[in-house]
C-alpha cells in the first residue's frame, strides 16, 4: 500500500514532492489548478522535467491530480458541461505530462432533474474527455449522497463506466467517509470486507485505482461530507485500521486529504498517524486469522 497525502502545489512540482518527502510520503495527490475556480494553469516544462526525475529516484512513486470541485458532468446547462468537459480534458493532459496515475473526479449531480439522464449526460462527458487526451486514467469518485449527486452507490459507479463506453482507463476511487456517509457500514474489517464483496463485483476489482481515507464527523448514512482527522470521528480508529490495512487495497495509493490534527492540511504528523493505524489492522488481521 503506498501511503499518501494531498499536499500544496503552491511554488510548484517540485515543492510539492518536497512535501511530500518531509510527510515521509510513498504517494502525493495534487491539484493541477486551484480547486474553486475554472482558470486552467500549467505547470513549466522546467518544473515538469525535474518532478518526473525526482519521482523516477523516488522514495514517492506515485502521484495523483484531483480534479476541480466546479466540474459537473451531469449538468443540464450545456455552457457548464462545456467547461467541465474542457478542465477534465485540461487535467487529463497534465496527468499525462507528469505521469499521474490518474485523475480523479466527482462525476457530478443531478440537480432537480432525472437521475438516468443526467447519468448519461455524465458518461457523455467522461467519454468525450477520454477521446480528447492521451493514456492518463480518470478515476471516478464515490460521493457522500447529498442531494441528488452521483456515485453514491457502486451500481451508480458501475453505470457510469458502462454508459461511458467501459474504456480501460476508467477506474474508482474510493473514499472511506463517503462510503460511511452514504450508508455503508465499514467500521470493522468484516464490515468492510462485506461491502467491498459486493460492490467490487458490480463495478469489476481492476477499476480500482486509488483511495482516499477521511475519517467522518457525520454518523453512518449522513450523506454528509464532513472530513474528521483520523482515529477520531465516527469511523474511529477501528474502521480506519481497518480501511488502511485492507488486503484488496495492496500496492494502490491510498491519501489522506485533512483536515488533520491540527486543522488545517495533511502534515507529517497525520501520515504518520496512517502508519500506526495500518500496522494496528494488520496485528489485528493476524490474531484473527490464528484464533
Amino acid at each position: 500500500m503506498l501511503i499518501g497525502a494531498h499536499v500544496s502545489t503552491a511554488g510548484g512540482l517540485v515543492a510539492a514532492h518536497e512535501r511530500g518527502r518531509e510527510r515521509r510520503c510513498d504517494a502525493i495527490q495534487v491539484f493541477n489548478q486551484s480547486p474553486r475556480m475554472w482558470r486552467p494553469t500549467r505547470w513549466k516544462d522546467d518544473d515538469i522535467a525535474e518532478f518526473r526525475e525526482l519521482m523516477d529516484g523516488g522514495p514517492i512513486r506515485s502521484v495523483v491530480i484531483h480534479a476541480v470541485y466546479l466540474i459537473n458532468c451531469a449538468s443540464e446547462d450545456r455552457e457548464l458541461r462545456s467547461k467541465s468537459l474542457a478542465s477534465l480534458v485540461h487535467a487529463l493532459r497534465m496527468g499525462d505530462e507528469i505521469g499521474a496515475d490518474g485523475v480523479v473526479v466527482h462525476p457530478g449531480s443531478a440537480l432537480k432533474s432525472d437521475k438516468g439522464k443526467a447519468i448519461e449526460r455524465a458518461a457523455k462527458v467522461i467519454a468525450e474527455a477520454l477521446e480528447e487526451s492521451g493514456r492518463c486514467r480518470l478515476l471516478l469518485e464515490d460521493t457522500a449522497g447529498a442531494g441528488s449527486t452521483l456515485g453514491r452507490s457502486f451500481e451508480e459507479l458501475a453505470q457510469l463506466v458502462e454508459q461511458a463506453g467501459g474504456s480501460k482507463r476508467l477506474g474508482i476511487c474510493l473514499d472511506s467517509c463517503h462510503l460511511f456517509a452514504s450508508g455503508f457500514d465499514v467500521r470493522t474489517a468484516d464490515g468492510l470486507k462485506s461491502v467491498l464483496d459486493k460492490g467490487l463485483r458490480t463495478v469489476g476489482r481492476g477499476r480500482l485505482r486509488c483511495l482516499h481515507v477521511n475519517d467522518s464527523k457525520t454518523k453512518l448514512g449522513s450523506n454528509s461530507d464532513r472530513h474528521a482527522p483520523l482515529g477520531t470521528g465516527e469511523l474511529g480508529a477501528r474502521g480506519c485500521a481497518a480501511f488502511l490495512s485492507e488486503p484488496r487495497f495492496e500496492k494502490l495509493p491510498i491519501f489522506f486529504e485533512g483536515p488533520g490534527f491540527a486543522g488545517e492540511a495533511p502534515a507529517a504528523e497525520d501520515v504518520r498517524r496512517m502508519r500506526e493505524l495500518r500496522r494496528n489492522g494488520l496485528r489485528s488481521r493476524r490474531r484473527r486469522a490464528k484464533a
